[in-house]
């Protein structure tokens, strides 16, 4: 397996300089994510020919289409911003696939822990977001609290009855566990609305704009309307804000690069127990 630790290398390399630039400016430029998809085909294709092995680029050309796949499917379907999206891409070439099952195994693998390391990471974050802006996101949690109380009461009664009607058939502690989210869902659902309204949106000067950053609202620019979307603001839309000096109210994200960096960590450690 010695002949992917260069893959990890370079893989690794290129989710550490994200994080810093996703951390620094909230965007990962395009040249580092492209990059990581020609260096991981290029190694492939040069080891290949030396090692008269062409499977090995097959592979991870389809290990790279895989996860372009992937990563379309999940900005398309708001999970992921541009950038997140495009640094799964080179990703999917680093992988050790020998056979079909292997995408099933490293590919969703990888992608299940990403997703379970960006649960904990977005948890661990948002607490820091609610110390620094603590009065503002308690003012908004206790009124988000108060407008859904009925939600409570609908949770509590679908908790006790699930509780009762399948005590016979599920483990008491799994069933107990469960009861107990959905009673707590509407505090987590007044939780995250809570940080978003209070701690995410932003007042923003025009010449502080960077490409892709989303709009919270609508907004007219003379006799022209930008409307919000998930692709955020172009670099037309921003010029014609600063043109008019116009500031706007900015949706800020959780820089999602370092549960990229956990996943990633996470998953060379278990193949290297595995395979190595």
């Amino acid at each position: 397996m010695g002949e992917y630790l260069f893959l990890y290398f370079i893989g690794f390399a290129a989710v550490l300089f994200a994080v810093i630039q996703d951390v620094r400016t909230r965007e990962i430029a395009n040249w580092l994510t492209f990059s990581l998809v020609a260096f991981v085909l290029a190694y492939r294709a040069f080891y290949s020919i030396y090692s008269n092995d062409f499977m090995f680029f097959i592979y991870g050309l389809a290990g790279v289409l895989f996860f372009v796949g992937l990563g379309y499917l999940f900005y398309y379907s708001k999970v992921f911003a541009g950038g997140d999206a495009k640094l799964l891409f080179g990703l999917g070439g680093i992988f050790p696939y020998s056979s079909l099952i292997d995408y099933v195994y490293y590919g969703l693998g990888f992608v299940l822990l990403l997703f379970t390391a960006g649960v904990f990471y977005t948890l661990i974050y948002s607490l820091f977001m609610v110390r620094d802006n603590y009065y503002a996101f308690k003012k908004d949690f206790f009124k988000n609290m108060r407008s859904r109380r009925y939600l409570f009461i609908v949770s509590f009664l679908l908790g006790a009855f699930i509780y009762f009607i399948n005590l016979n058939y599920i483990g008491f502690f799994a069933l107990l566990g469960f009861s107990i989210f959905v009673f707590l869902f509407p505090m987590l659902f007044a939780y995250v609305k809570a940080i978003e309204s209070s701690c995410m949106i932003k007042m923003t000067s025009p010449d502080k704009l960077t490409e892709g950053d989303w709009l919270e609202r609508d907004i007219y620019v003379g006799s022209k309307m930008i409307k919000k979307n998930f692709a955020g603001l172009t670099m037309a839309e921003i010029g014609l804000l600063r043109k008019a000096g116009k500031k706007v109210m900015i949706k800020l994200g959780v820089p999602f690069a370092p549960a990229f960096l956990i996943g990633l960590c996470v998953f060379l450690a278990v193949l290297r127990n595995s395979s190595f």
